[in-house]
């Protein structure tokens, strides 16, 4: 498994999510005994999938299928920098009852390319509920006057536990077949998502040059 620093990638986010203070129980779900070994050699709690899954939404429905829980909060493992106060703001976000998906964005910083198909873009309407997901730069920018920003998708979800079970019963829908995006799914089944906009800064490691940068931001913020 790579490493940041004296860490590897799974166990610094494991780290991360615990340390905020923030949940009742943090599990780690994966299918990959590397993972699962990794993590209880860190004394955390994991779950050992028993099935194949699509998406990670699927594995988190398996984990939590037997557990007495509200909402669920699915932080991924190539997060390893997601801030406190945006994960407390989407947990906070529960409290409204017509919420049964949240997720995080913030807009696209110096450097960063919308048209890296890495990193997702989501368009919102004006009460912050997500019209659309793409790996394209959206908006499209046809007029160069008072442009909207692009806004990045963080790899962070939450959901009502009733809500995250039934997206297990629903065929993927065209849309997430071709963006190969599972969020898609529950807009294409009539789901709301509610975005909580962050300004906090947040790597996700997608490719080799992601990794990179997240091994300078970490030495970058080490003590030396």
């Amino acid at each position: 498994m790579e490493k940041i620093g004296d860490s590897t990638i799974i166990a610094m986010v494991y780290r991360n999510v615990v340390n905020m203070g923030i949940f009742d129980s943090v599990v780690v779900a994966s299918d990959s005994d590397i993972i699962i070994n990794e993590i209880a050699s860190i004394g955390g709690g994991t779950f050992k999938s028993k099935k194949e899954h699509q998406s990670g939404s699927d594995r988190i429905a398996e984990a939590v299928e037997h557990m007495d829980v509200d909402v669920v909060v699915n932080v991924q493992g190539d997060e390893p920098f997601v801030s406190r106060s945006p994960i407390a703001e989407l947990v906070a976000i529960f409290n409204d009852p017509s919420v049964r998906v949240a997720s995080i964005m913030k807009p696209f910083g110096t450097g960063e390319d919308p048209q890296n198909p890495n990193q997702v873009k989501v368009v919102c309407d004006q009460h912050n509920n997500a019209l659309y997901f793409s790996r394209a730069p959206i908006p499209f920018h046809r007029n160069t006057e008072g442009v909207t920003p692009f806004f990045k998708h963080i790899g962070v979800y939450a959901f009502r536990k009733e809500t995250l079970l039934e997206f297990t019963t629903w065929p993927m829908g065209a849309l997430e077949k071709t963006e190969v995006l599972e969020q898609l799914r529950y807009l294409e089944n009539g789901v709301q998502i509610k975005m909580i906009n962050t300004s906090a800064y947040a790597i996700g490691i997608d490719t080799p040059e992601d990794l990179e940068k997240a091994r300078a931001l970490h030495a970058a913020r080490s003590p030396r």
